[in-house]
């Protein structure tokens, strides 16, 4: 039976089947039965890597962080994570440098990506059913490792169009609409991406 500790692009904690290629953190999720009782518990959603220096943790201990796993990286975007300072440093430290250059802070550090992500995951923006609140936007001006919300699914925008998302990874490419779309990626993190960022996909 699949846990629920998975979550797809919108920040939803789901009970899907894949183990995912990244693990992530909010803080403490779950109660000491394991369940998961609240989505965040921390402004800091990071990604780790599924192993670093050998260490083993069991899942879902009473009293340590709730361990949440992604499809890749870039459905961890969408849901308004960023990389991990301690075991995937290089990612962070590429991602910050880029965060400072698109938003003309030089001297941000991570907790100021903190805040900025996390207002933007919050927004009163264009709603779309899921209850994530997600911004309009062309998508012929999206850069690749976008998510956007397209035919009541997700799909991540690649050069040569777009490919859904659902429980089972990434189905065929399609053309991307000639009409406005709602983006599930917090609109920092595409200009990251736009920028030179490039999120590692399964």
């Amino acid at each position: 039976m699949a846990r629920r500790n998975r979550v797809d692009p919108l920040g939803h904690i789901v009970d899907l089947d894949f183990r995912g290629t990244l693990m992530g953190n909010r803080g403490i999720l779950h109660a000491d039965d394991g369940r998961i009782v609240r989505d965040q518990a921390s402004r800091a959603w990071i990604t780790c890597a599924l192993s670093f220096r050998g260490r083993h943790r069991e899942l879902l201990q009473p009293g340590r962080w709730t361990e949440l796993f992604f499809w890749d990286e870039a459905t961890a975007l969408a849901a308004g994570h960023r990389p991990c300072f301690e075991c995937r440093r290089e990612d962070a430290t590429r991602f910050r440098d880029l965060f400072r250059h698109v938003t003309g802070q030089p001297d941000a550090v991570a907790p100021d990506i903190d805040v900025r992500l996390s207002a933007e995951r919050r927004r009163s923006r264009y709603r779309q059913g899921s209850g994530r609140i997600l911004v309009l936007s062309e998508p012929a001006g999206l850069p690749p490792g976008t998510m956007l919300w397209h035919r009541d699914q997700p799909h991540l925008v690649v050069v040569d169009g777009l490919r859904p998302w659902d429980r089972h990874g990434y189905g065929p490419t399609v053309q991307r609409p000639d009409h406005e779309v709602a983006v599930i990626t917090p609109t920092t993190t595409v200009a990251i991406l736009a920028a030179g960022y490039e999120p590692a996909t399964a």
